[in-house]
């Protein structure tokens, strides 16, 4: 995908990894939730503890927001006209987290009015958002090694599965070497930057860490799933560390595409297994009419909140675009669901009633009739 994405607009229609997780009730739903809503004071932690640097909010209650407080109105003095992501983080854990991205904060203030809350349930943090954004990685670093996919331009792009800068890079390091699905130097120059800073050599802070976060590390690198970003005004932040995200990921390995023969198409296996079923094509025009059989699989340009029915229902899931850990490849994960994503072409390759077998083992799609 070439054309730009309006990051304001997609986040209108996209919701975050947790409401994912409780769309299909997974049983770690609220524990998720809450992991998501205190991702910036684990990473204030880490930054405290070992400088990990981080994109750090400025906090406020809701009240303050919605009473024009002395203190909002001080810091719109010099900050109005900057871009922010404002996040309105639920006291009670049990009601939704609510989020507007790549607005002036002035204008997320317009926002913020139209939101139906009760300012006395939340808090809100305006967190810096950066105009020219350079690389967006997300990984998990496990007993096996570190894992990801890393990007030209805004986050999103991974977790969402859209693309506006070109396909994504998928990257592994087993402790001991280092290999990308596309040769690029700079992306590898910056994802070593970036790992290298998880690393905690000092068993002092390790134990620490372990004290005070629950923290566990492989090869001394803290465990876990990370996102981190680069920026032209900020350098380098990390902008997630969850510790849930990481266990479920605790024996994750990527998977190396084999070449495909005729007749085969080749993706990124974002879930095991393998399964035969007869296809079924679904593009947005068509969303509405899609009505999967039990043993169909679901083949689309990238899963959204609205699959979410059809992904319950498919046996398997095969997309053009998306990734390892975008969050419908995480949902995939969780239900089960034999995934391969970034194929790139299936939608144009494979046609509805085509009886396909998905060996998410090999990254491989064969159309059999």
């Amino acid at each position: 995908m070439t054309k730009k994405i309006d990051q304001g607009l997609l986040y209108q229609t996209q919701i975050s990894l947790s409401e994912w997780f409780e769309g299909i009730g997974h049983q770690k739903s609220a524990e998720l939730r809450l992991e998501d809503n205190e991702k910036r004071e684990r990473l204030k932690k880490l930054n405290e503890l070992m400088g990990l640097p981080f994109d750090k909010p400025t906090k406020f209650l809701a009240t303050d927001i919605s009473e024009q407080t002395e203190i909002l109105k001080d810091f719109l003095k010099s900050h109005s006209s900057e871009l922010c992501a404002l996040r309105l983080i639920p006291i009670d854990p049990k009601l939704p987290k609510l989020r507007i991205r790549g607005q002036t904060i002035l204008n997320s203030l317009n926002w913020f009015k139209e939101q139906k809350i009760d300012p006395q349930k939340y808090r809100a943090e305006f967190i810096p958002h950066p105009e020219t954004q350079l690389w967006a990685t997300t990984f998990v670093v496990n007993n096996n090694g570190i894992f990801g996919e890393i990007t030209r331009g805004g986050h999103f792009q991974l977790t969402q599965g859209f693309y506006d800068e070109g396909e994504p890079i998928a990257f592994a390091f087993n402790f001991k070497k280092w290999s990308l699905s596309i040769s690029n130097k700079m992306a590898e120059k910056t994802i070593k930057e970036i790992v290298s800073l998880l690393k905690v050599s000092n068993k002092k802070l390790r134990q620490q860490l372990k004290r005070e976060l629950g923290a566990e590390f492989s090869h001394d690198f803290l465990e876990g799933y990370f996102e981190a970003t680069t920026s032209a005004e900020f350098g380098l932040w990390f902008i997630d560390y969850n510790q849930i995200l990481g266990k479920i990921y605790q024996d994750f390995s990527l998977i190396k595409p084999k070449r495909p023969k005729q007749k085969r198409l080749q993706g990124l296996s974002a879930c095991l297994g393998k399964v035969q079923g007869r296809a079924f094509v679904v593009t947005d025009q068509k969303l509405d009419q899609a009505i999967l059989g039990d043993n169909d699989i679901l083949v689309c340009p990238m899963t959204t909140p609205v699959h979410l029915p059809l992904i319950k229902k498919a046996a398997a899931v095969v997309t053009d675009f998306g990734g390892i850990l975008s969050h419908a490849a995480i949902i995939c994960r969780e239900l089960g669901k034999p995934c391969i994503t970034n194929t790139k072409v299936s939608t144009k390759s494979i046609h509805t009633g085509d009886l396909i077998e998905v060996d998410a083992g090999s990254g491989i799609i064969s159309i059999i009739a």
